[in-house]
């Protein structure tokens, strides 16, 4: 155990600025080790505040510690390690460096100590992230990572306002839990929110991450919406609107997942509703719940980084997105389907896999708190997510109808990191006990009863039959499911045409205008100044005299009445 002098966030950074300065042979040993040392340098750090620096009269708290925070950290830095392994052979040095120091503030978020510091690396985090969809290199990444941006600078105002309003108003910006009882923890509500990508305002994650590289998406799939996960969870536990707000959350997702076309939205999608079982288990507020929030943000992290490394994989490979594009791809990319059907098993709580021991605490929590119609819509959501991701992703992207296409397996650092996350999510899900063991509180749970695994096995196989039966409603079509970025992709449109027709009338009219004002004054100068106006014409020698002696008499008169004045 050594003094921490750095936040382990630090490191990461070092390791994005060295990615982008150091010869290109060096660049992958650096972007390896990176994660590995700021692996090493988390679990360094102690509980309480480890480091503090006075800033504008304030004592900022850069680092934290804790069994959550450590728990959040290590599976970001985990990310970071799997990320870079899958990014290698393809992604550009400035998106591989952009999207380890997005990685840093999550990390960064993880330690925070007070408001302040959260606030500075969570700006940092929407910062770098916009420059990950930018490495698209589309028409379409460049304007979604636009729109990205702006949302987040909106979330990013209104996080800032409710945090110096708690500081005027309470004179501290420590990190414990609010009520929503004042404006200013309304708007720190609202601002975590966004980041979280809850309903109305969730439409920025599946308009941005899909337009993303291959490898991007890995990246993007992690870390802005658990770090709004863990700070929901040091901030506002046991607040019951965030369990409608889940609530919503879950069935928003598996409603546009299963209407969606793309196979990257339909995993946008799906992180909105994964974190809806998050924030709902958050909302509920007791230490099982809480438990199962934290673990459930950790095992997600790797499952959906799975199910987009095998999406990346196929988009890579054959330059398409589109599921009504795809089919058959098991024949020649046996590798990629077996791990992409392992994420998919993951995300559908399959006994045996990690989701399996870290959503079951959330629905237990909710049985226990005697929530009876939490319980069951939670329960009937297992289904519904069964549907969208574990099988109506890999249906149609690996199996389906054939579609002729003939790519090669995924490059040897893809096959490797595919291999890694799936590993883990068994892993986790055989021995539970190595994920439990680090959550926040003790855990006296066992997942593998009798009538949880029958119960789980019942629900998802009747799911399954569903979807068969339904097979034939559920044809893919080439068209793109809108919700509320309507306002944006149609309405916006339709309103800019709009404007513009009226401003090209009234500019005609006001052209018109000015035409005839002109000419009005052209036909007035005309009649004075034209060839037989009034001063234009030729007068005879004897009245331009008798004017001039009249002028004269006008004077001398004038004069004289002055002069006897």
């Amino acid at each position: 155990m050594f003094e921490i002098i750095l936040p382990p966030a630090f490191f990461l950074i070092f390791g994005a600025i060295l990615v982008a300065i150091v010869r290109p042979a060096l660049r992958p040993v650096v972007a390896l080790l990176a994660p590995l040392v700021t692996l090493y340098a988390i679990w360094q750090v102690e509980d309480g505040v480890r480091l503090a620096v006075s800033f504008l009269g304030y004592e900022v708290q850069l680092v934290e510690g804790g069994p959550l925070r450590r728990l959040f950290a290590t599976i970001f830095a985990l990310m970071a390690f799997g990320g870079v392994i899958f990014s290698l052979r393809d992604a550009k040095w400035w998106e591989l460096s952009a999207a380890l120091a997005y990685a840093a503030g999550a990390v960064g978020v993880s330690f925070a100590g007070d408001l302040i510091v959260m606030f500075v690396f969570w700006e940092f985090m929407a910062l770098f992230s916009t420059v990950v969809i930018w490495s698209g290199g589309t028409e379409a990444a460049r304007r979604a990572g636009i729109r990205y941006v702006i949302m987040h600078l909106v979330g990013g105002i209104v996080l800032k306002i409710g945090i110096e309003g708690l500081m005027i108003h309470t004179g501290s910006v420590e990190i414990r839990a609010l009520s929503l009882e004042s404006f200013d923890t309304w708007m720190i509500l609202i601002g975590l929110l966004v980041n979280a990508a809850a309903p109305p305002i969730s439409a920025w994650l599946p308009d941005a991450y899909p337009e993303s590289t291959p490898t991007g998406g890995v990246w993007l799939s992690a870390f802005t919406t658990k770090t709004a996960v863990l700070a929901l969870i040091l901030l506002f536990p046991g607040t019951e609107l965030l369990i409608y707000v889940g609530l919503w959350m879950i069935f928003y997702g598996i409603i546009y997942a299963l209407l969606e076309n793309d196979m990257r939205r339909i995993l946008s999608y799906s992180i909105v509703n994964q974190v809806g079982f998050m924030v709902c288990g958050v909302g509920i507020g007791t230490e099982m719940a809480l438990n199962g929030a934290a673990a459930h943000a950790f095992t997600h992290i790797l499952y959906k980084a799975l199910l987009f490394m095998s999406a990346g994989a196929v988009l890579a490979a054959t330059g398409k997105r589109k599921c009504s594009d795809l089919g058959g791809l098991f024949r020649t990319m046996p590798l990629t389907t077996l791990c992409g059907v392992i994420g998919a098993l993951s995300i559908s709580a399959f006994p045996l896999t990690s989701g399996f021991v870290s959503k079951s605490l959330i629905v237990q929590a909710a049985g226990d708190e005697h929530l009876l119609w939490v319980w069951f819509l939670l329960v009937a959501a297992s289904a519904g997510v069964f549907l969208h991701a574990g099988i109506k992703f890999p249906w149609f992207v690996f199996f389906q109808k054939d579609s002729g296409l003939r790519p090669p397996e995924a490059p040897w650092n893809m096959r490797i990191a595919m291999i890694f996350f799936a590993a883990l999510c068994l892993l986790i899900g055989l021995f539970p006990a190595l994920l439990y063991r680090l959550l926040p509180y003790p855990v006296d749970y066992i997942p593998y009863t009798q009538e949880h695994v029958l119960t789980q096995l019942q629900l998802l196989l009747f799911a399954g039959l569903a979807f068969f039966v339904m097979l034939p409603w559920m044809k893919r079509t080439l068209t793109i499911t809108l919700d509320t970025d309507w306002f944006w992709r149609v309405a916006a449109s339709r309103l800019y045409r709009i404007i513009e027709r009226l401003a090209n009338a009234l500019r005609a009219r006001l052209e018109q205008g000015a035409k005839d004002a002109v000419a009005s004054l052209s036909a007035r100068l005309m009649r004075s100044h034209g060839a037989e106006g009034v001063l234009a014409r030729t007068w005879p020698t004897g009245s331009m005299l008798l004017w001039s002696v009249s002028f004269l008499l006008v004077l001398v008169v004038i004069g004289a009445r002055m002069s006897a004045g």
